[in-house]
């Protein structure tokens, strides 16, 4: 491993702000803080931000994986005292003020933490083996290759049960992800597979939905929960209420309900916040770093966490604020307004999210949107959905490629990226 002291930084009279990730609420800290002011280091283990939204419709073939990634050097390529390091953060020195990473050491006068989450399989050892998650790009290609895999190996067998179990899938987890997937896998089956498959009965694939409580989308308006249950029975998902996940070998998903055989599980049931190692137990609570009302860390006077990561209890978010992008992204603006606060030895401004709504889509037409005085559903809720999430990617390649897309697919249901550019293998 090559070690380079501070990464190569140049020394200048500035103090040195530290982000470690380029997620939403890492890139939008970023976006704010004056370079005049600070040296920005951004360190990120890719190269790339990715919009997570939409990781699914890479993962159902809707999607190339350029539109709904940006290279980070490209975001802030004219930007003032910004260094951009693509490296693997492995420890945080509070002590002495520095961060550990794989490519070497670098110190920081502030340091913000926004590393977002990663995929919680609470403990199962077998589920976390076996199942495919959809947290990143490479996740989501591998879910791509799969499932058309699935489909090729389903033309060889003569197997009747092993076709079976390839032509089944089970999602695990009714919150927005899994059930934009389930909807996405629904289409597939119903307008896409049977023309590419002839010599398959795709009729005989299902798409399992699992999920723990006894309805989907919580968090939304029960309205919204409703039609979403409504959207996708119709187009032929399976919905298992107040079940959960036991095992899974591989074959077959093991639940307290029904045994589900399927060669496909995907993950979509929680996250956790991703942590680096370096800080006490009293800093950390329930996976996430325990920040006050300024996004600052228990016990510490420069160290920042914003996004997933970061748990700013209140009387109403008592277990942090949802890990979604919104409360990252306000939270990574807002923070720029504290830390030039500080600087100048003003009192910081307690954080307050405003929440502006959610969102999810079952398919074509069909979407639910909860805004705060507004409830929607169907052609116009989808419309909304789409309006959105295009606005809301980094760099105009990015809007016009899911534009083209999108209404590509719209005209006529045609996927045009089902392509097994990297054929997936069980480790």
């Amino acid at each position: 491993m090559n070690s380079y002291t501070d990464l190569n930084l140049p020394k200048i009279s500035l103090k040195r702000i530290v982000v470690i990730g380029a997620g939403f609420a890492g890139l939008h800290f970023v976006k704010k803080i004056k370079g005049t002011q600070f040296q920005v280091v951004l360190i990120d283990k890719n190269n790339y931000h990715t919009f997570q939204p939409l990781l699914y419709q890479v993962a159902t073939a809707g999607l190339e994986p350029d539109s709904i990634a940006h290279a980070v050097r490209t975001v802030f390529h004219n930007r003032k005292n910004f260094h951009f390091r693509y490296a693997n953060v492995l420890e945080i020195n509070q002590e002495e003020k520095s961060i550990l990473t794989d490519l070497g050491a670098v110190s920081y006068d502030y340091l913000v933490i926004a590393t977002g989450s990663k995929t919680n399989y609470y403990g199962n050892k077998n589920v976390e083996q076996n199942t495919f998650p959809m947290k990143s790009i490479p996740e989501a290609l591998d879910l791509r290759s799969i499932l058309l895999q699935n489909f090729e190996q389903a033309l060889l067998t003569n197997d009747l049960e092993e076709r079976q179990r390839l032509m089944n899938y089970v999602i695990v987890g009714g919150g927005p992800t899994g059930v934009e997937l389930a909807g996405a896998l629904a289409e597939l089956k119903n307008h896409i597979l049977p023309y590419d498959y002839p010599e398959i009965d795709v009729r005989r694939m299902n798409v399992h939905l699992v999920q723990s409580n006894d309805a989907l989308l919580n968090g939304m308006s029960a309205k919204s929960s409703e039609q979403a249950k409504n959207y996708l029975e119709k187009e032929g998902v399976q919905l298992w209420f107040n079940t959960r996940v036991l095992d899974y070998d591989g074959k077959c998903v093991d639940t307290d309900n029904v045994d589900l055989e399927a060669n496909t599980l995907i993950w979509a049931a929680g996250v956790m916040g991703a942590t680096i190692s370096g800080f006490n137990e009293n800093q950390i609570i329930g996976n996430r770093y325990k920040v006050n009302d300024y996004n600052l860390v228990d016990e510490s006077d420069c160290v920042f966490a914003i996004g997933d990561v970061a748990c700013m209890m209140s009387e109403k978010y008592p277990k942090g604020h949802p890990m979604m992008a919104q409360p990252a992204i306000q939270q990574g603006k807002h923070l720029v307004k504290n830390i030039q606060l500080l600087t100048e030895n003003k009192k910081p401004i307690p954080f307050s999210y405003k929440d502006k709504g959610s969102m999810a889509t079952i398919g074509r037409n069909k979407a639910v949107v909860d805004l705060p005085n507004y409830h929607t559903s169907g052609f116009f809720a989808w419309f909304i959905w789409m309006f959105v999430h295009l606005i809301s990617l980094v760099g105009f390649r990015n809007k016009a490629i899911a534009l083209v897309n999108w209404i590509v697919q719209y005209m006529n249901y045609n996927k045009s990226v089902r392509l097994i550019i990297r054929p997936y293998k069980k480790e």
